[in-house]
């Protein structure tokens, strides 16, 4: 099967020509597309995401050979998790070679972060399967470069490190309250807020309440940093 000019674009923008298009188009089309004759890239994602895996511990002990096993383990979260996947994606257009269905399509589905963190690990399964291990890790290792010579010591999501600031003194689990919601029911925008006990909180706004959850926990951090 040839693949459209489209396709074809991204192949060169992820540096790699597949040998069997089909695994391309498979990793590239959502469940809202699936049909008895047309598969989908769930199955995909489940791979994809246990190859990303075991790549980035290996990269992680190559890069810092002296870490310690709880000095890599918040990195290896860090460059594993939905939202680092999602910005790869968007770093590559993953999301403009989508195959989604109309309602998935009406609702932003090319931006949504947990369909193109899954998408962008389908993509990595279909380089696996297509050229192998080498192949899936080299172009890994590419897109990640970046942020694997520049994750962080403390690599925790910002909802774990403002549990365990609170849980350091004596402090209820931080809660998170939706405050406002605004948007069409197709494309919602959540405004959440992040409560410590005793009255400390930020706000923050985003498409879903996953992310703006991440970024009002974010937000507290350096509020409470300040505040010390």
């Amino acid at each position: 099967m040839k693949l459209g000019a489209d396709l074809q674009a991204f192949e060169a923008r992820i540096g790699h020509h597949f040998a069997k298009p089909d695994l391309l188009i498979e990793a590239v089309t959502h469940a809202s597309m699936s049909t008895p004759t047309r598969s989908d890239n769930q199955r995909l994602e489940f791979l994809g995401d246990r190859v990303l895996g075991l790549v980035m511990a290996e990269a992680l002990l190559a890069a810092d050979t002296g870490a310690p096993e709880g000095t890599l383990a918040p990195r290896f979260n860090a460059l594993v998790r939905k939202e680092t996947c999602a910005d790869v994606a968007r770093d590559i257009g993953l999301g403009d070679v989508l195959r989604l269905g109309r309602s998935e399509m009406m609702s932003g589905g090319r931006r949504k972060q947990a369909l193109l963190g899954d998408a962008v690990e389908a993509v990595i399964a279909a380089v696996y399967l297509d050229a192998g291990f080498d192949a899936a890790r080299a172009m890994i290792v590419r897109l990640w470069a970046e942020r694997i010579t520049g994750v962080e010591d403390d690599a925790r999501d910002a909802k774990t490190a403002l549990q365990e600031w609170a849980q350091a003194r004596g402090l209820a689990p931080p809660v998170y309250v939706e405050t406002a919601r605004s948007g069409p029911d197709h494309a919602p925008v959540f405004t959440i807020s992040a409560q410590l006990e005793g009255g400390a909180e930020a706000q923050a706004t985003a498409g879903s309440k996953r992310e703006a959850q991440q970024s009002a926990a974010k937000a507290l951090l350096a509020q409470l940093e300040q505040d010390t």
